[in-house]
């Protein structure tokens, strides 16, 4: 199971929806609760690619809509940033009750003020991460421009935010002057991670500089360089997810990992859903996968790019072992291969498993002092190395059905 629909109601009774990104691989080692930008979604780039990388290393991700937008149930005009608080305050609840209690906020923009508040009333957080996060709530109220006026005057107002009309009311304007986020980061008493893009033109730096001097220890700040605000690059949004993912692990406590353990030199694990395939090599852990076109996620390399790895980190380790002993200046070996599969066109009569070609184009790159006579020499090494003569050989398969995992 990668994903999963989800709705909880709020302590108002209305009904929120969500989506839970659980890791393609293997039980979550913790659960978090994303809580998205003002007037947006939990669909959004930010939202989804934050996710996705934070899920890659064993975390599950509930993201939702707050009270009034995306899928939620709600008049977005009758909320306030206290109820975003008790949207997430909510989403942890839910989470305790059906799976497990998570220990990890992340909040973008306000929704990053809102998870700094929500973890103060807390106890079961242990750490927040906020992106693009304003140093105080109120800061959102520049979106407003001259309508802030109208509010004022006649308690509400329609403002266009992002190409979209929303009825601002003069509830949520005083919820937001009445919120001292400088007090509540100084008292917050959980570890606390700032993003922040030098290029925000939305949210300033500034704001992340007063967070992160308001904060006790432990506290961290990483820039996002050439971020807009929204994250709209999906790399940027996956950096960001993967930065949060790493930093936090310091945090938390972390069930055992359960590593694939097999008496056989590499173990492949892979479930019902996706091709996103584990591999533990020696002690060495790897992820293979295909790419979307052909129904997988891409997180990492197919079968075949691993083969093609195999043969060019062994071309590549072989030629510098024979370059050292004989002293050679050979000071780096560039690989790049291919594989391609072509059939023999003089052969129409030949069976089809006679007439298949696997190629193995392999290109390689020597630079150092070297004469032609040696490079000569390297090249004949090259075809030499122990997987490319694995792979000109004959070889014997043997399969055999086991019951349960084989161990040592």
């Amino acid at each position: 199971m990668q994903r999963q629909k989800v709705s909880f109601t709020n302590n108002k009774g209305v009904t929120l929806a969500g989506v839970i990104e659980f890791p393609l691989t293997s039980k979550p080692v913790a659960y978090s609760v994303f809580s998205h930008a003002f007037t947006g979604s939990k669909n959004l780039t930010a939202a989804k690619h934050i996710a996705r990388a934070m899920t890659l290393e064993g975390i599950a991700v509930l993201r939702f809509d707050f009270t009034g937008l995306g899928n939620s149930e709600g008049e977005f005009a009758d909320t306030t940033f206290t109820d975003n608080v008790e949207d997430i305050k909510a989403a942890v609840a839910f989470l305790s009750e059906n799976y497990e209690t998570p220990n990890i906020l992340v909040g973008h923009s306000l929704g990053g003020a809102a998870a700094v508040f929500a973890a103060s009333q807390l106890d079961e957080i242990n750490a927040v991460a906020t992106i693009g996060t304003p140093s105080e709530p109120e800061h959102v109220t520049h979106l407003f421009g001259y309508k802030l006026n109208d509010i004022e005057e006649k308690g509400f107002a329609e403002v266009n935010i992002g190409g979209r009309s929303y009825t601002i009311k003069k509830q949520f304007v005083d919820d937001l002057l009445n919120k001292d986020m400088h007090e509540v980061t100084r008292n917050l008493d959980k570890a606390l991670l700032i993003l922040h893009s030098p290029q925000d033109r939305v949210v300033d730096l500034d704001n992340a500089a007063k967070i992160y001097h308001a904060a006790m220890h432990p506290k961290s700040f990483v820039t996002l360089e050439k971020a807009d605000h929204m994250l709209s690059s999906k790399d940027d949004a996956f950096y960001a997810g993967t930065v949060i993912s790493s930093w936090v692990k310091r945090y938390i406590p972390l069930p055992k990992k359960d590593v694939l353990k097999s008496e056989k030199q590499v173990s492949v694990r892979l479930g019902d859903v996706g091709y996103t395939t584990e591999i533990m090599a020696g002690q060495h852990g790897l992820i293979a996968d295909e790419s979307e076109k052909l129904g997988g996620n891409d997180f990492g390399p197919s079968p075949y790019e691993l083969l093609n790895a195999a043969l060019g980190a062994c071309t590549a380790m072989t030629l510098q072992m024979y370059a050292r002993r004989k002293k050679w200046d050979l000071q780096e070996v560039k690989v790049h291969l291919e594989y391609k599969r072509s059939y023999k066109e003089d052969c129409e009569a030949c069976p089809e498993s006679d007439r298949r070609l696997d190629n193995f184009i392999k290109c390689v790159e020597l630079i150092g002092d070297l004469d032609e006579a040696q490079k000569k020499r390297l090249m004949e090494i090259a075809d030499r190395c122990p997987v490319h003569r694995t792979l000109l050989g004959e070889s014997k398969f043997e399969s055999t059905l086991v019951e349960g995992d084989i161990r040592p």
